[in-house]
């Protein structure tokens, strides 16, 4: 959205046409309606964050308004009083995103010099150390069995085989994975590579697996993709034809694609889509692999990221639990 269209925005904001805008927000004045909005279309640029700021910011905002607070009349009191009140009925994490999201906000605020100050800045989140991610994860044998069993004579099969393939070999979010056009794909110094475009806009590539590489080839020779290199690489299917079209597949496609492969596969355990990419970065750390590789592999900032992946120390020997002799 360009300046234009957000002053154009702002202009008409109102109570029942405001586009997400609180009421609280409102009644502070046009600029204060433009500042919002800013900030969730200038400042923030990846939408599931942007998606999930919102909301917190509006709940935060509604409860404001349910006790009568305008704007300017909102302290580090009310927010603290909000945020405990958000502890009985969230998990931590949940709570934590929610104060950074308003307190991010208000910093915008105070820049824009809507507020003069952030009501959010002294109050204390709950605390929350996370040493090891809660991603369920598949052995290596039990990915082996997922990867075996999809079915690989219809054109479906072989996408959903390479498409699982690509987050395990590459560690690939699954944003990452169907954003993925057919040139991302590419041949260079006697190899296939891979081309994801992660989280923060960056560029991520890396070279493919062998195995890979065998699900790749299979999949964009079915498909006839392999001329069309600026659509998407993991397409929807029409039906139940087993034929491709020509829309990309989403998110929630892919889950559920997960949990009938699973499912067909006899894996009980509750996998989803970041189960992959957990699988693949404990399956090469336990054959050796480096901590700090794995980082560059996963596109990782900190090394203690990519550490939450790591599920080496999750299976305890059956002989050690038989060891309790009651």
């Amino acid at each position: 959205m360009d300046g234009g269209l957000l002053k154009k925005e702002a202009d008409n904001l109102t109570p029942g046409e405001s586009g997400g805008v609180p009421a609280v927000i409102l009644a502070a004045g046009r600029e204060a309606g433009l500042r919002f909005l800013e900030f969730f279309t200038a400042n923030i640029r990846n939408p599931n964050t942007r998606r999930a700021y919102h909301r917190a910011c509006l709940d935060f905002f509604r409860w404001c308004e349910s006790g009568g607070l305008a704007l300017d009349e909102i302290g580090p009191v009310h927010v603290a009083a909000y945020i405990e009140r958000l502890g009985k009925d969230l998990a931590r994490p949940s709570v934590k995103q929610s104060l950074a999201a308003i307190r991010m906000l208000f910093d915008w605020l105070v820049v824009g010099q809507v507020v003069p100050a952030n009501p959010a800045h002294s109050v204390r989140g709950p605390k929350h150390v996370v040493r090891k991610g809660k991603t369920p994860v598949l052995s290596a044998e039990e990915a082996r069995q997922l990867l075996d069993v999809i079915e690989t004579s219809s054109v479906v099969g072989l996408r959903d085989r390479a498409l699982i393939g690509l987050m395990v070999f590459t560690f690939a979010r699954v944003g990452a994975a169907t954003g993925m056009d057919v040139e991302d794909w590419y041949f260079q110094g006697r190899r296939w590579w891979v081309r994801l475009h992660e989280k923060g806009g960056k560029r991520h590539e890396m070279p493919a697996h062998h195995n890979l590489e065998e699900y790749m080839a299979a999949y964009i020779d079915a498909a006839g993709i392999a001329g069309s290199k600026a659509t998407p690489l993991f397409r929807t299917a029409r039906g139940k034809m087993q034929k491709l079209t020509e829309r990309r597949i989403t998110q929630p496609e892919v889950y559920l694609m997960i949990r009938r492969r699973a499912t067909g596969a006899g894996i009980k355990t509750l996998i989803g889509c970041h189960t992959f990419r957990a699988t693949g970065i404990t399956a090469y750390l336990t054959n050796g692999g480096k901590l700090e590789v794995a980082q560059q592999m996963a596109a990782h900032e900190s090394a203690r990221t990519t550490g939450l992946y790591d599920r080496r120390g999750d299976e305890i020997p059956l002989d050690e639990v038989e060891r309790i002799v009651i």
